[in-house]
């Protein structure tokens, strides 16, 4: 091999940071549908129940290659994110997100029926039925022209909705026509009304639609706080009681602060429960609340005939679900911070009893000590005349020959000598008592070192 040819001795770093065509990819994963008025578009979104966030994604692939396989079309790939696919005379697009999976197809051509159920033929009943989660949204649009006469909608819409919930706007700047009343009619769907201009391109008009069957999807799936918040309300109404007790019973002298203390942790423990349970929820409710008005703006909706803007529906009728979901949050975490902020105070409370615990049991200690002191002293006195009685005694008989010797009598010399003796004990006693203090000072400065 020659040297032109050698491979490197170490390759080269990569240029592109690893995750750089994934994160532009993603950019283009899940483009608009392009349609032509008339056609007729049918829109699924199927959720798991519970836990939708850890589900078995493979499962969703599985219905969809089901699908897929009914109408011949190609299969789709395992791990996939998004599918499209021609089957038949309907294009389907499918997309996967965190909860939830969504089916899109559309159909060319005017529905002689619109809003007929049989205009949902993709979706074969059998094979929704065997989804592997259950139908959140189910909801069909029928797509037209704009008549020569606008005026002349309000007849339809008429028949189409039910009028005191009808919502109808022009959306980017007139260009169409949108109209719902947000109702599941007896067949299980959900109606909406397109009725595009004919300068309004495929590209723009497949946008709206996916606005609008986004803004139904996250509707949907933001309101699934609503439930959770009103059980966590019933909740935090009877955690709030016992709260309150606690509180209130924190300056109770006759109550062990021990035992008050573990209430609280009780109810503590509780409320972290219900904060772990339903902060994901929570979560979720705001970032597809912050969807849902995202596509509204998007739209740019104008008022048309005087009716109800979508603005105007979801500030009466969808926000405040919204808030009620938002005051059970913010009311589970202010009652977490009380419940804090209370086990401070009681902890306060319990390390100053063990205070005035320790400080009372070191008094009778020092007490003890001192009894202690005064006992040894007692002892030593006692020691002092012991050891001076033996002494005596044995210097006595030391003494007996000198006393013979110098014509004394011994009784005399050793009570002369007795004060000598005792004295001398006395003293002995002392030196070794300071010398045990001094060895006690000595081994407790080298343990403080």
């Amino acid at each position: 091999m020659s040297p032109a040819h050698a491979p490197d001795a170490a390759s080269p770093p990569a240029l592109d940071h690893p995750l750089r065509f994934e994160m532009v990819n993603e950019l283009h994963a899940r483009p608009s549908p392009r349609l032509t008025a008339p056609c007729k578009v049918a829109y699924l979104a199927f959720k798991e129940p519970r836990d939708a966030a850890n589900r078995d994604r493979a499962r969703d692939i599985a219905h969809l290659a089901d699908l897929a396989r009914r109408h011949g079309a190609s299969l789709p790939q395992p791990g996939i994110g998004h599918y499209a696919a021609q089957m038949g005379r309907h294009e389907l697009r499918w997309e996967g997100h965190t909860e939830f999976v969504s089916y899109l197809g559309s159909t060319p051509g005017k529905a002689v029926r619109p809003f007929d159920p049989a205009l949902a033929e993709l979706f074969p009943a059998d094979w929704q039925a065997a989804a592997p989660g259950r139908r959140l949204v189910a909801a069909l649009i029928h797509v037209d022209v704009m008549p020569d006469d606008p005026d002349s909608l309000s007849a339809r819409f008429a028949e189409w909705f039910a009028i005191d919930g009808l919502t109808a706007v022009e959306v980017l700047d007139g260009a169409a026509v949108i109209a719902t009343d947000f109702r599941i009619d007896p067949a299980g769907w959900m109606r909406f009304a397109v009725f595009a201009r004919p300068e309004l391109g495929p590209g723009r008009l497949g946008r709206v639609v996916q606005r609008l069957t986004e803004l139904e999807t996250y509707r949907a799936m933001s309101m699934l706080g609503l439930p959770r918040a009103r059980t966590l309300t019933a909740t935090l109404n009877a955690l709030d009681a016992r709260l309150t007790a606690l509180v209130d019973g924190l300056g109770d002298d006759d109550r062990p602060a021990e035992t008050v203390l573990h209430d609280l942790l009780k109810v503590s423990a509780q409320l972290e429960t219900e904060a772990t349970q339903h902060s994901f929820r929570f979560g979720a409710t705001r970032a597809y609340e912050a969807i849902v008005q995202d596509r509204i703006a998007a739209l740019r909706e104008s008022r048309f005939q005087g009716r109800q803007t979508l603005t105007e529906f979801m500030t009466r009728r969808y926000e405040p679900a919204m808030r009620t979901v938002q005051s059970a949050e913010a009311r589970l975490d202010a009652m977490l911070d009380r419940a804090a902020r209370a086990g401070e105070l009681l902890r306060t409370r319990v390390d100053v009893q063990r205070s005035a615990q320790n400080q009372a049991l070191l008094e009778r200690m020092d007490r003890r000590a001192d009894l202690q002191l005064r006992l040894q002293h007692t002892v030593e006195g006692l020691s002092v005349v012991a050891i001076s009685y033996y002494a005596v005694g044995l210097l006595g008989y030391a003494v007996y020959p000198l006393a013979a010797e110098l014509g004394l009598d011994k009784a005399v010399l050793v009570a002369g000598l007795t004060p000598l003796v005792v004295l001398a004990v006395w003293w002995g006693m002392r030196r070794v008592r300071a010398r045990l203090h001094d060895a006690a000072g000595d081994h407790a400065g080298h343990g403080d070192l």
